[in-house]
């Protein structure tokens, strides 16, 4: 099957199996699995910090940083389109007690930064103290652009905010901007990295900060049942990604240009190539049934989301030859029904 859904699709190499077998492991939770000390400094030095701590999940290691950064009863500043604030279950709210505080998004992406300032809370009991500004870079497939975030970082020093960043899909950005994760990295306090999405490995993500804030994260990763043991299995494998996956995301993002360019074409679809920035396509049905059309597809071996805007995501498991073959049997769809 070609799956289109998203890039978390993505299944191990052969080698990445095979150093996964191979991995040399130890107890984690003792801080003695030689295979994750080394995929958490290997990755601290590419981000340019001090510390980094392996976790089960994106979702996991946003939490935590949401938990290190603020304490019971504080504020983060984030997006209407926010991963941390649509998809991962209220988990802040729930398990940190810690207020979300959304403002919408521009269309690049970014946050206004006069909304957000009109967002932070005055020093009065009556209100959440306002303690962090999360962003996400990329978002929706769009890249934040270098002076903005410079921009974002001077807003959070001038309030006396702390800035995370949602980087599950930073290394897309890092290389469509032809920059390491450092240039990146540097406008923030602290940042996480999914492993687990285009760079191929089946599990796991980091946060990646100062020594203080990871130690406070590594307590709470054991408080939410996040301690792993003989994870080396795992660390290998994202290790593995970090080194031979990295530069290879331009392929995914030269294969959505080409499939945003072909969709273009076909007058039942209303695609915005200017959105089209990394390995996400969204393409909008006019008139079309989007559930008939991922029936459609599946018959044929093609895997999509149906919904009236469709987001196809590229990734390391798809080559230009699928991306034609969805485009051929989409026209065959559109034409069987006008």
């Amino acid at each position: 099957m070609i799956d289109f859904r998203s890039d978390t699709v993505t299944r191990p190499s052969e080698e990445m199996r095979r150093l996964m077998a191979d991995a040399q492991v130890g107890d984690d939770v003792y801080g003695d699995d030689p295979s994750v000390n080394r995929l958490e400094e290997y990755a601290a030095d590419l981000a340019g910090f001090e510390a980094a701590l392996f976790t089960s999940s994106g979702t996991q290691a946003n939490l935590l940083a949401l938990m290190s950064h603020c304490q019971r009863g504080d504020e983060y500043l984030c997006g209407q389109q926010a991963h941390n604030y649509r998809f991962e279950g209220g988990g802040a709210a729930v398990l940190g007690s810690i207020q979300p505080q959304p403002v919408e998004n521009n269309p690049d992406g970014t946050l206004p930064l006069d909304k957000l300032a009109a967002q932070i809370k005055p020093d009065d009991i009556h209100f959440a103290q306002t303690r962090l500004l999360s962003l996400e870079n990329t978002i929706g497939g769009k890249v934040l652009p270098q002076e903005y975030l410079a921009q974002a970082q001077r807003f959070a020093f001038d309030h006396g905010l702390k800035i995370h960043l949602d980087g599950a899909r930073v290394f897309n950005a890092a290389v469509k901007q032809q920059l390491p994760l450092s240039a990146i990295a540097q406008h923030f306090d602290s940042l996480t990295i999914c492993l687990s999405k285009g760079l191929g490995a089946p599990v796991g993500s980091l946060l990646v900060g100062d020594e203080a804030l990871i130690n406070k994260a590594r307590r709470w990763r054991k408080m939410l049942g996040g301690g792993m043991r003989q994870a080396g299995i795992l660390a290998a494998a994202g290790h593995y990604a970090l080194e031979h996956n990295v530069e290879r995301l331009a392929e995914d993002h030269a294969n959505a240009l080409h499939l945003a360019s072909e969709l273009s074409q076909l007058e039942e679809l209303e695609v915005d190539m200017a959105q089209v920035q990394t390995n996400m396509v969204f393409a909008r049905l006019k008139g079309q049934d989007p559930r008939a059309l991922q029936h459609h597809l599946a018959q044929r071996g093609i895997i999509i989301s149906a919904a009236n805007t469709l987001r196809l995501v590229t990734h390391l498991d798809v080559d230009r030859a699928d991306m034609d073959k969805l485009v051929t049997e989409t026209k065959a769809f559109f034409a069987s029904n006008r």
